[in-house]
């Protein structure tokens, strides 16, 4: 089943006006190590074929039982690597420009492009998962709350997009949702960088420790 964010998140962030809290690592105070992005694709992917879901499921089984961080990792870039696939040629080209955008830190730019590769291809759920991050970047919290949404409704499995979802309701300080979709995250992928160290800290603070 599809992870929903409610309405209400989405109204509480857009009242306050984003962008809403800046990020953790500009307080020396602030509690432990946040990623400074969101889980993504890495530089170099393999070759993979074209049957997506298949591959996809069999991916997703292998991730969790992966013995090592190694192997996990190698997993996890094939998963992206079948995410990013597109039969449009257009909507490929426009998502490299938009990954040299990002890379150049152009971000109007680069959600500029963006805008037309989910206009054309309304089903790619990178393009969606892509311009959840630059929102977030820019701390627009409710629009990257929204993308988000978008990438869960297609692929519920989508850790990136979780681990963004826990990163924003922990910025907003609703820890226990932030939890909840760590927690999420981890299920799907237990070798994410930094999140076992969230949820531990988290779970203390919403839950409690135990005596």
């Amino acid at each position: 089943m599809a992870l929903k964010i409610s309405q209400a998140i989405l109204i509480a962030v857009m009242m306050t006006g984003a962008p809403v809290i800046a990020f953790a690592q500009d307080d020396p105070q602030s509690s432990p190590a946040k990623p400074r992005k969101l889980p993504e694709a890495p530089s170099k992917l393999p070759k993979v074929g074209a049957d997506k879901t298949h591959g996809l499921d069999f991916l997703f089984g292998a991730l969790k039982a992966a013995p090592d961080e190694d192997s996990a990792k190698h997993v996890e870039a094939r998963i992206w690597a079948l995410w990013l696939q597109t039969p449009s040629d257009t909507a490929a080209l426009l998502m490299m420009r938009a990954k040299a955008a990002m890379d150049a830190q152009q971000s109007d730019v680069a959600i500029k492009l963006l805008d037309a590769v989910i206009k054309l291809r309304p089903d790619y759920v990178e393009a969606w998962n892509r311009r959840a991050t630059l929102y977030y970047l820019k701390n627009d919290y409710a629009h990257s709350l929204a993308d988000i949404e978008q990438v869960l409704i297609r692929e519920p499995r989508h850790f990136g997009a979780l681990a963004g979802l826990g990163m924003i309701m922990q910025d907003i300080g609703d820890d226990k949702r932030a939890l909840d979709a760590f927690r999420k995250a981890l299920d799907i992928n237990p070798h994410l960088e930094k999140v076992p160290e969230m949820v531990k800290t988290l779970s203390e603070k919403v839950e409690g420790r135990d005596i």
